[in-house]
């Protein structure tokens, strides 16, 4: 009979390199991103494009100020999401989790959220310089092309991870 645990242990897994990698590329289209803004600011109009519809349109304008909230939201769900990362014990597991395989369900619980969390901060990056170039002129529409590869990327992971956590035994 297996044994299961009544209990979460708290273990330390060191981030593995994959791990490292996405986080630095997450993090370096952000912060690119934001400095495209900065560099930008001065030409961005006092009204910018606040929403748009499925053809990438504008359909709703709004103070530049506004633009500030999707880096706020970016850096805030990033903070949430490391901070998760960093307590794979608290995640939900199945009730399969054992003493034996403990270790696996936090570390593919731990990656997957790394992918999520970075995917997001891409995603965020990618709307950011979009709307500023909508803004400032360089374009006249959103371009919505990267936008369904990007969630199809990330709820294929999603999926990809559910599959192979049902796979640990």
């Amino acid at each position: 009979m297996k044994k299961y645990l009544p209990y979460r242990p708290v273990l330390y897994l060191p981030k593995t390199k994959s791990e490292r990698i996405m986080d630095i590329i997450g993090i370096t289209l952000f912060l690119g991103a934001i400095l495209f803004v900065g560099v930008n600011w001065g030409n961005i109009p006092e009204s910018i494009p606040a929403h748009f519809n499925i053809e990438g349109e504008i359909d709703r304008w709004g103070s530049k100020y506004e633009f500030i909230f999707l880096p706020i939201i970016a850096v805030f769900l990033f903070v949430i999401m490391s901070l998760l990362e960093k307590a794979p014990h608290m995640h939900n597991y199945p009730d399969r989790i054992n003493e034996e395989n403990v270790e696996q369900f936090y570390l593919h619980s731990r990656k997957l959220l790394n992918i999520v969390k970075n995917f997001c901060l891409i995603l965020f990056a990618y709307l950011i310089v979009q709307i500023g170039r909508v803004a400032i002129g360089g374009i006249e529409r959103f371009s919505i092309g990267l936008v369904p590869i990007i969630l199809i990327i990330l709820f294929g992971t999603i999926g990809i991870g559910i599959y192979r956590q049902s796979k640990i035994k």
